[in-house]
């Protein structure tokens, strides 16, 4: 059997174009090649959207690159200065704007610098779409805004009526000959045997055809509402934005010109917009212009294209186009040209079918032919072979119908479908299971997963995450997070808090949003929430805080990094670094501490070992473990630069991220299954032994290795290493992606990777299965 289906062999991920062409070739014995291929990649289709994409993306290099390029050459000098023109119709002044929509959505579409500046910069364009920059839109004006700019929808295809699907059971080739049966018989038997006696038989197949019809038709209805509920949930993407000066999270397909979005690593650009304000903001365009070398975005260079995504950094951008005003928009409707990569089972199924069709075609032509010769023999034994009668051509009509009614049974035309009907099925069961399936083929992949490398934050633990231990004027206490007012359970001096609060709220990249009822809510990741949750039960005013200092540089957090920096200017001119991260990270660019009467000590070796064992002592405790410090810079200090050294420790936090429930009865489920559980973590090596044990995955025999430590060795090394490994610590994205390319290329495993950030995203790819966390994880 393998080698009659060698012609269709696909890979489950990525299959190449020629394997795609190979097996439709291979597919001889079709009824009904719309309802067949249904649910498989139309290559014509999907070149002509590919070459309607490089168009567009070409269009988009040239108002990318040509424009600026042009812009030099340009005499400015007569529009420096002059007041813009702006022809408004009625709708849009009578609305309280000032700015047609065309002429806003071209501002950004085509990069226009000299219109922005003409407009007032990004300030002339918010008074022109009336928004304030600090609070946002006013939700009143949600109506108008969509009624005068439009809605942030893209052209989708109309969903197909029950009646297509009719037309489309109808299109089948066995059922159109047994309907023209079906007539010959009702004329043949009219003038046989009269009415209405020659009407029963060929009603009889009409019926049974239109039967076939309406169950194919029904089935098929269904399963497209399936896969339209499916395509809902695929589309619920959220993003932050300020309005009535508060920042809340709403759907991308809510946003309107003139709001204020707030964009951070991961997220994907839903609008076009101008950039605000940020810190360290670098944006991917590939997906829309084609090149791969990210773009900074500034004062500068302060144009946001939808559907691009935040690669590092943070910012907030003014939407100025949505939905189909913008290129993305006009990309998307290419994307879903051509359909979706068959899946490896649907496609054995096709060659399944296909034999079967033969030898169903085979039997048929056979039966016909022996029921036939029959017929001609006795005609010839009862010497009638020259007298020929109506009851004749009857009885021959009627051995054809049966030949063809071989073929409807035998050939298999349903069974691909079923598969994707099953496959559609697991995904809408997963899907009570909160895991949404994005490609069909991963839920027929995920049955063959031999190998789970997974992340430990948020994936095995909660990511609720409350500072649980605290080192700090060189004791180690407990966190009393049931008693406010003695939060730390020591005395410390008043300078030594300024310290802890002071590096706590400069170096953070969360907000924080009161409601009407003065209730505070913290948008941030899980670890950047708990340090200010910590923060503000120590009695610190985050607000006030804020305004004592402006934040001049931001290197944001990263999993190559480890650590986050701050550089902050105070009102009397000095300048601040604050650094926060991996605990051995940044306790190697110490070289003083805070002591406990506030003033700053030198940290000797001996001082450091002590610290490195309050931090192992933490992490053995299944603590997540990170270091608060800071350096004062004196007025020579570059500006554009955040160092490196000669950091003060002021604290060591030890963060409480609890073990899921259920995680430990899954990982026994795996491994009972055959399947190995890999953890690979960013985090310290003690913390993630600890989690491992209590999850069961970590065992006596497994091995726990720092990430560094692997790097340094050769491929024979690794050969006889990777198949023991059961916890890697310390590891970047590189080092995950590197763990899953072994076990792919060298041990041949099927192999399964969680991530829940943007430098995931290799490993995510390279893996057979990539399950990306919803909730924690960001949209890229």
């Amino acid at each position: 059997m393998e080698s009659l289906l060698k012609d269709f062999e696909v890979e489950h991920k990525n299959p190449s174009e020629e394997a795609l062409r190979r097996w439709r070739n291979a597919v001889s014995i079709v009824k009904n090649p719309r309802r067949r291929f249904r649910h498989v990649a139309d290559l014509v289709k999907r070149s002509v959207a590919e070459k309607k994409k490089r168009s567009i993306q070409e269009k988009i290099r040239v108002a990318l690159y040509v424009k600026k390029a042009a812009l030099h050459f340009i005499d400015a000098a007569a529009a420096v200065g002059l007041p813009a023109e702006h022809k408004l119709s009625d709708e849009v002044r009578q609305a309280g704007f000032e700015i047609e929509p065309d002429e806003l959505a071209s501002v950004t579409r085509d990069h226009d610098i000299k219109a922005l500046r003409a407009n007032g910069g990004v300030e002339g364009i918010a008074r022109r779409v009336s928004v304030s920059l600090k609070d946002g839109i006013h939700e009143s004006s949600l109506p108008n805004r969509q009624k005068i700019y439009g809605c942030n929808r893209y052209t989708e295809k109309p969903p197909k009526s029950f009646w297509m699907f009719v037309w489309e059971a109808l299109q089948d080739l066995t059922l159109i000959i047994l309907m023209v049966c079906a007539v010959v018989s009702v004329g043949v038997g009219i003038a046989t045997e009269g009415w209405p006696k020659g009407m029963y038989d060929g009603l009889g197949i009409i019926l049974s055809v239109f039967l076939v019809v309406m169950v194919t038709a029904i089935s098929d209805y269904k399963q497209s509402l399936q896969f339209r509920d499916l395509d809902k949930e695929k589309k619920k993407i959220s993003i932050q934005v300020i309005r009535d000066g508060r920042t809340q999270k709403v759907s991308i397909y809510d946003l309107v010109i003139g709001d204020v979005v707030q964009l951070s690593t991961g997220d994907i650009v839903p609008a076009d917009g101008i950039y605000i304000s940020g810190y360290s903001l670098v944006i991917d365009e590939s997906s829309l212009s084609g090149e791969s070398e990210p773009v900074n975005i500034d004062e500068k260079n302060p144009f946001h294209l939808s559907g691009t995504k935040v690669q590092d950094g943070s910012g907030k951008m003014l939407v100025t186009a949505v939905g189909m005003k913008t290129e993305w928009g006009k990309l998307m409707e290419t994307l879903n040209e051509g359909g979706e990569d068959e899946t490896p089972l649907q496609v054995k199924l096709n060659g399944v079918a296909t034999i079967i069709g033969k030898i169903g075609l085979a039997f048929a032509v056979l039966t016909f032919l022996v029921l036939t010769a029959r017929f001609l023999v006795e005609k010839a034994l009862h010497k009638e072979f020259t007298h020929w009668s109506s009851y004749d051509a009857f009885t021959l009509l009627d051995y054809f119908a049966i030949a063809v009614t071989i073929i409807v049974v035998a050939v298999p035309e349903g069974l691909p479908l079923a598969v994707t009907l099953s496959l559609a099925f697991a995904m809408k069961k997963l899907m009570y299971d909160k895991a949404l399936v994005r490609h069909l083929s991963a839920c027929e992949t995920m049955g063959s997963a031999s190998c789970i490398c997974t992340d430990k934050t948020g994936t095995l633990t909660t990511n609720h995450m409350v500072v649980d231990k605290i080192w700090i004027c060189g004791k180690a206490k407990a966190i009393n997070n049931n008693n406010s007012e003695d939060i730390l359970g020591l005395e410390i001096s008043e300078s030594v808090l300024s310290f802890l609060l002071q590096v706590i709220f400069q170096n953070t990249g969360c907000e924080i949003s009161k409601d009407e009822d003065g209730q505070i809510t913290i948008f941030g990741t899980p670890t950047e929430k708990a340090l200010l949750e910590f923060g503000l039960l120590l009695g610190g005013d985050f607000d006030a805080q804020r305004k004592e200092f402006q934040i001049l540089k931001v290197e944001p957090f990263s999993s190559v990094r480890k650590k986050m920096s701050v550089l902050v200017a105070f009102p009397e001119g000095r300048l601040q670094a604050s650094c926060k991260g991996g605990s051995e990270i940044v306790l190697k660019m110490c070289d003083k501490f805070v002591d406990d009467s506030g003033k700053v000590a030198n940290l000797s070796e001996e001082q450091k070992r002590n610290i490195s064992d309050v931090i192992n002592g933490f992490a053995s405790e299944a603590l997540r473990t990170l270091c608060l410090a800071f350096k004062d810079l004196d007025d020579t200090s570059e500006e554009s630069s955040i160092p490196d050294f000669g950091y003060t420790l002021v604290a060591i936090v030890g963060i409480k991220d609890p073990v899921r429930p259920g995680v430990k009865d899954a990982v026994r489920t795996c491994l009972e299954a055959g399947i190995t559980v890999r953890m690979v973590t960013g985090d310290n090596i003690n913390t993630a032994k600890a989690i491992a044990k209590e999850c069961g995955i970590l065992t006596e025999d497994g091995l726990a290795w720092e990430a560094t430590d692997l790097r340094s060795k050769t491929s024979e090394e690794m050969r006889s290493i990777i198949p023991n490994i059961q916890v890697m610590a310390r590891s970047s994205p590189v080092d995950k992606h590197t763990l899953v390319t072994n076990l792919r290329n060298m041990f041949g495993e099927v192999v399964a990777v969680t991530g829940d950030g943007t430098n995931d995203a290799p490993a995510l790819r390279k893996a057979d299965i990539g399950l990306a966390m919803g909730k924690s994880g960001t949209e890229v």
